[in-house]
């Protein structure tokens, strides 16, 4: 796998996932071409992006939440295309992100909706403890040693 800064030419396949009712069902209602097109340029693009691509032999699967969450940590996060689900990739990306965030000197932190049950499992699975509430969604932390 790999985790690079986003493209124009992602632009398709994000909008297919994005506009995906599986893969939205925790997350916000559907995208169209329109607000996916201003996720990524918003998003995606600029000095530090929110997003990155994820690659798996050369072809687009999701995208990786990867940035400043407050002062000493970055959120983590991953969306994946629903094919790649259950394979071990969520997880994966998450150990390769805390350690990025540990190297930076930075704790790790999820958030997810309430119902997401298997972002909670890979969170507390790696390691990270329950941290509260935080907009609607659920917070975990991961501390750097």
């Amino acid at each position: 796998m790999l985790i690079r800064r986003m493209k124009k030419t992602d632009l398709m396949p994000l909008f297919r996932l994005l506009s995906d009712e599986k893969v939205m069902k925790h997350i916000e209602p559907v995208f169209d071409l329109e607000k996916t097109t201003a996720f990524l340029e918003s998003a995606g693009f600029g000095g530090e992006p929110l997003i990155w691509s994820v690659e798996n032999d050369g072809a687009f699967i999701g995208y990786v939440i990867y940035h400043d969450y407050d002062e000493t940590s970055r959120e983590i996060g991953w969306v994946l295309s629903p094919e790649h689900w259950g394979r071990g990739i969520a997880t994966k990306l998450t150990q390769e992100l805390m350690q990025r965030a540990f190297t930076e000197g930075k704790d790790a932190v999820i958030e997810c909706a309430p119902a997401q049950e298997v972002t909670k499992h890979i969170a507390l699975k790696l390691g990270f403890t329950p941290a509260g509430q935080r907009d609607g969604c659920e917070v975990f932390r991961a501390e750097r040693t």
